[in-house]
């Protein structure tokens, strides 16, 4: 049997940690950040975690990580 392929675009968009969970960035934090109020900047600083069934979706993506 062959190797499985990973997903290069999800493997650029989550990390799995040390614990199994899914990690990922939250996204509208590039540019244009002015109209954008400070606490949702302040929220959006921070990644986080997917849900449950979002991971184990994504880890068949990145089965090597």
């Amino acid at each position: 049997m062959s190797k499985m392929k990973t997903n290069r675009g999800a493997a650029k968009r989550f990390k799995v940690t040390a614990s199994g969970k899914v990690r990922f960035n939250r996204s509208k934090r590039r540019h244009i950040l002015s109209k954008k109020s400070t606490k949702w900047k302040r929220h959006a600083r921070g990644g986080a975690n997917l849900a449950g069934p979002d991971a184990k979706l994504v880890r068949r993506l990145i089965p090597y990580k």
